[in-house]
């Protein structure tokens, strides 16, 4: 495993992303950019707007949850996709920092997640780096 990147696996109904970085928060970050290329071009889209998003997590797999319920719940209330996305944390607390644009300037691809799966959940550290997989509901 390289540097960071992302990648979706067959899964029955569903989608599964797998994603790698050399630290927790880019893995994180990671497995965003898998979600929303799965179901939106963006290549083309321009600098959006910036919104800042507390976040609460138990742990490192709450947190990859709570990232990726943000992107939904984004979706669905305001109509933005995330173009980019920056994770902090540390010292017990964290936010994610999203470049958003409007879904309908930019083309859909695939099918829109509606959540994320708890089933075969994992953010890990390995010795080459973190290391995650999630299924988000379609």
């Amino acid at each position: 495993m390289n540097g960071s990147g992302y990648r979706s696996v067959p899964h029955t109904a569903d989608l599964r992303i797998e994603a790698w970085a050399p630290t927790r928060d880019e893995c994180i970050a990671q497995a965003v950019r898998g979600a929303v290329a799965s179901f939106a071009d963006i290549s083309s889209a321009g600098p959006g707007r910036v919104r800042n998003r507390p976040l609460t997590a138990d742990g490192d797999e709450d947190l990859l949850v709570a990232v990726l319920d943000e992107v939904i719940y984004l979706l669905d209330t305001a109509g933005e996709i995330p173009i980019d996305v920056v994770v902090e944390s540390g010292g017990g607390t964290a936010e994610a920092r999203f470049s958003m644009v409007d879904a309908a300037a930019v083309p859909q691809i695939g099918a829109v997640p509606k959540a994320v799966s708890l089933h075969e959940l994992r953010l890990d550290r390995r010795p080459e780096g973190w290391s995650c997989s999630v299924t988000l509901d379609v």
